[in-house]
């Protein structure tokens, strides 16, 4: 393999830039010539790619987002996308990918494996951390501690007035987010996708506080929790007991800013992965890190595979908030 290029798609993650650098310092290093795709899928199909070298990266490890550029791209859905997409790899003699992501761009990268002689390598890059076949995502731990610096200040205000405030955080199909931060934030309650929600159990947990005389609450929402998110859970507090809550919905804030050290790192490390992985002629997989060791897992795999939530970790929120 002489010829690489690397890409990055879906929701940006703090830490992608870190991968990318990874990837073409690897390249370079190894006498590979490497080529960026801008713009994701829909740039590949545009013919969007430029050579890169060193210095191309130099200055982008501490910024958050990607200066690839991500989005997405419905035409790529499309056979015929597909097609022009491999036509433009090829006609700068592109012989592998690198695909930095979450599941719906593994997707893409599965049908290109398929339909092409092209080896497509992914990066789990997403703040979700939802993929199977890697311990952590890239982004995730920025997200978290961007969460919880944002609860940290909430709980000043919350103290300060005696409120109960509701926090809603990313997580529309997992709650990694969520469990890590109502843990690390000291939050009275959590509400995740996977666990079905109880307005009247979180009205319990409130009632047992207000008797122990505790006056501040936070409960942490994820964004998909089946009651409907913060401002549902608010709405339905006040319809049927009476109570009060000051919503705040974190958002986008999550997915910016400079990427923790523990972010570049892992960035890096599969970055690199990732161009060794291709020049050991591995296809079709994802590079992750799994209790500290390199793994390769199929793209199927990543997102058939249900990553769970430590259940040990579920029942510290209900023991630390007492």
């Amino acid at each position: 393999m002489k010829n690489i290029a690397v890409f990055t798609s879906g929701g940006d993650a703090p830490g992608m830039n870190a991968c990318v650098r990874g990837v073409v310092r690897a390249s370079v290093n190894h006498g590979l010539r490497v080529f960026g795709v801008k713009r994701g899928y829909e740039g590949m199909i545009e013919g969007d790619i430029q050579e890169m070298n060193a210095r191309s990266v130099s200055n982008i490890i501490q910024s958050g987002g990607t200066i690839l550029i991500s989005a997405r791209s419905e035409r790529f859905l499309t056979k015929k996308g597909r097609n022009k997409a491999v036509e433009n790899l090829k006609r700068f003699g592109i012989e592998g990918v690198v695909a930095i992501g979450g599941d719906g761009t593994f997707h893409g990268a599965e049908k290109m494996v398929k339909e092409s002689d092209i080896a497509v390598v992914g990066c789990p890059g997403t703040i979700d951390n939802d993929l199977y076949g890697t311990d952590f995502t890239i982004g995730y731990d920025t997200a978290i501690n961007t969460a919880l610096g944002a609860i940290d200040r909430i709980r000043d205000t919350a103290s300060s007035m005696d409120r109960l405030f509701l926090v809603e955080v990313m997580g529309r199909h997992a709650g990694f987010i969520a469990l890590e931060v109502a843990i690390a934030g000291g939050a009275e309650g959590v509400l995740l996708p996977e666990i079905k929600g109880d307005t009247e159990a979180v009205y319990n947990v409130l009632l047992t506080g207000m008797e122990k005389g505790k006056g501040t609450n936070i409960i942490v929402v994820a964004e998909g929790d089946q009651l409907g998110g913060a401002n549902a859970l608010a709405a339905e507090l006040k319809k049927r007991f009476g109570i009060k809550s000051w919503v705040t919905v974190l958002g986008h804030i999550q997915r910016g800013g400079s990427p923790t050290a523990r972010d570049r790192i892992l960035g890096s490390k599969l970055g690199v992965a990732a161009v060794e992985a291709l020049m050991e002629d591995a296809n079709g997989i994802m590079v992750g890190e799994v209790n500290g060791n390199i793994v390769h897992t199929s793209f199927r795999d990543t997102y058939r595979k249900k990553k769970k939530l430590d259940k040990k970790e579920l029942s510290l929120v209900d023991i630390l908030s007492s």
